[in-house]
């Protein structure tokens, strides 16, 4: 449950804080008393006593510890910076980008990575030789209102770079919000659902209903990258696979899987595309999704965009490409090493990673 706008103590709170959150603020900030607080919510003082109790002991995590100073300080009306910059995270922009981040924790051996002194927080995923593999970014905000509602929890809060993990509750909070893509495809027609909202299920008339929960699933590159020659090597290498999350982490901050079939084939055609009323870095995201695909052409373009975005199996990507089977391996990681090139090439080798 969330905030209710009109209860006292929690007005003008944005609308994706926890109601236990609310409650905590409301007695610790606002001076409501735990027994008015039961009142107004209707259920029993113990209740509260309990969330509140509760919260106090979870300041010890630096990211919930940092959101409740927030929005105390809006509760307080002290601080008209903090209130603006709470203001600007909604909680239909919460919901966005949790979908995008859970997505990306829920892949095995996935971390958050949070540094207290910086603004940007990322998601990495270790490889099966050690390494490490940048998967997402996401602001410190956004990272903030994913430890308050308890979807990412961390072990050591004392280091001076927290790893959090998915939590059950978070895991089940993405399930419920991919459930919920499928059904309004389902019921409304992919096509209307995506005109009317601003969800990512993918409309693809070659890839099907299977392409949502397909979004929830590992990458295609790191099941490839698993696989070993005879001589022992990789079938994809770590820098394979971290140009092919690159272009993911693009395609996902810009939200491109609500265009179709259609769309993409005018971007891969080269045909002028600009994004309606996004941010600058959305667009800049867009600008390089497309000046890669571009690079890469039709064909190795097409399987790019495909596995790497959005996750599409190999057999189905050989099938709607009318490629004879195992063929699809080969041409993505010759898209991979195309890829990498490109990168290396526009950014310079050791060039800005994105976000």
């Amino acid at each position: 449950m969330t905030c209710l706008g009109n209860t006292t103590g929690s007005q003008g709170l944005p609308g994706w804080v926890p109601e236990a959150a609310c409650n905590y603020l409301a007695h610790t900030e606002g001076g409501i008393s735990i027994r008015a607080v039961a009142r107004q919510r209707d259920v029993h003082p113990s209740t509260v006593l309990r969330q509140v109790r509760r919260f106090e002991s979870r300041r010890d995590d630096p990211l919930v510890d940092a959101a409740l100073q927030d929005l105390s300080a809006q509760v307080a009306r002290n601080a008209r910076a903090l209130r603006a910059k709470a203001d600007q995270v909604t909680e239909r922009h919460v919901t966005q980008e949790a979908k995008r981040v859970l997505r990306r924790l829920a892949e095995p051996h996935a971390v958050l990575a949070v540094a207290l002194e910086m603004e940007t927080a990322v998601v990495v995923r270790q490889s099966d030789d050690g390494g490490q593999v940048r998967t997402a970014t996401v602001t410190r905000d956004i990272a903030q209102a994913l430890a308050l509602k308890e979807w990412i929890t961390c072990a050591e809060p004392d280091a001076r770079i927290v790893r959090y993990t998915i939590t059950n509750a978070g895991r089940a909070e993405f399930r419920r919000l991919m459930a919920m893509d499928e059904n309004r495809a389902a019921a409304q027609g992919a096509g209307e659902a995506l005109a009317e909202e601003d969800w990512d299920t993918i409309d693809l008339a070659s890839v099907g209903r299977s392409m949502a929960r397909q979004c929830a699933s590992e990458s295609p590159l790191v099941a490839l990258s698993r696989r070993r020659s005879s001589s022992g090597d990789p079938f994809l290498t770590r820098e394979l696979v971290a140009v092919g999350e690159r272009l993911r982490e693009d395609f996902e901050l810009v939200d491109l899987g609500r265009h179709g079939l259609q769309e993409w084939q005018a971007l891969l055609s080269g045909a002028p595309t600009k994004l309606e009323s996004v941010s600058q870095g959305a667009q800049a995201a867009l600008d390089r999704v497309k000046a890669a695909l571009q690079d890469l052409g039709p064909g190795l373009g097409d399987v790019a965009l495909r596995c790497c975005c959005f996750l599409e199996g190999l057999e189905h990507t050989e099938k709607a490409m009318g490629w004879s089977a195992r063929s699809g391996k080969i041409v993505l990681r010759i898209a991979l090493e195309r890829l990498k090139r490109h990168y290396a090439q526009t950014y310079g080798q050791f060039g800005p990673m994105i976000g």
